[in-house]
């Protein structure tokens, strides 16, 4: 004989599926989590090394946290022999075209843009993310720029930067994570 559903029934039985996804859950995330967190520190030490001149030090260790023009910014130190080699400095902006970008920019410690890196983008595929070094080289006309003489801009605007073709907004979005992170290496290197 069934038994008749009501809904105490159906509220036990649903709170019973529930908490047992949950502790399933919670059992992957405590498995995974340590393998992820390593995933991500490789991620950010690849793209700082991709960014500034050798170094022996740990910079995703040494990290300097700093709010500049309200927005948060990581700085990662490079040092060689203890000395710094440059700055890789975590920068983003929501004015994409699709929205958040994020960059990681190497500073040479004169201020020399020594290259940069995409850690994130969801900018539209084979216009705007030609912002990636591996799909076009337009970001290399950063390197060896100095902010203080090169105007972080697009012509169009007024600046010394060539427009991606048909993606001004993402190319204007790249000058203004650059811009900050400049910003946020000055308040490092002129205490």
């Amino acid at each position: 004989m069934a038994k008749e559903s009501s809904l105490k029934n159906m509220l036990l039985c649903l709170f019973g599926v529930t908490l047992g996804v949950s502790a399933l859950l919670g059992g992957v995330y405590i498995l995974t989590y340590e393998s992820i967190e390593l995933a991500k520190k490789n991620e950010v030490n690849a793209a700082i090394a991709a960014v500034v001149p050798a170094f022996d030090n740990d910079p995703s260790v040494e990290i300097i946290e700093k709010v500049v023009d309200g927005k948060k910014v990581k700085i990662y130190p490079a040092l060689h022999g203890g000395e710094p080699v440059g700055y890789a400095i975590e920068a983003s902006t929501t004015q994409g075209f699709s929205g958040l970008i994020v960059l990681m920019i190497g500073f040479l410690p004169d201020g020399t843009i020594h290259n940069s890196a995409v850690v994130s983008h969801a900018e539209t595929p084979g216009l705007g993310d030609k912002i990636e070094q591996k799909k076009a080289n337009w970001s290399l006309q950063f390197n060896g720029k100095h902010p203080d003489n090169f105007k972080l801009s697009v012509r169009k605007d007024g600046g010394d930067v060539d427009a991606i073709t048909a993606s001004t907004i993402t190319s204007r979005a790249f000058c203004d994570a650059v811009e900050l992170a400049y910003k946020a290496f000055l308040t490092v290197t002129q205490q």
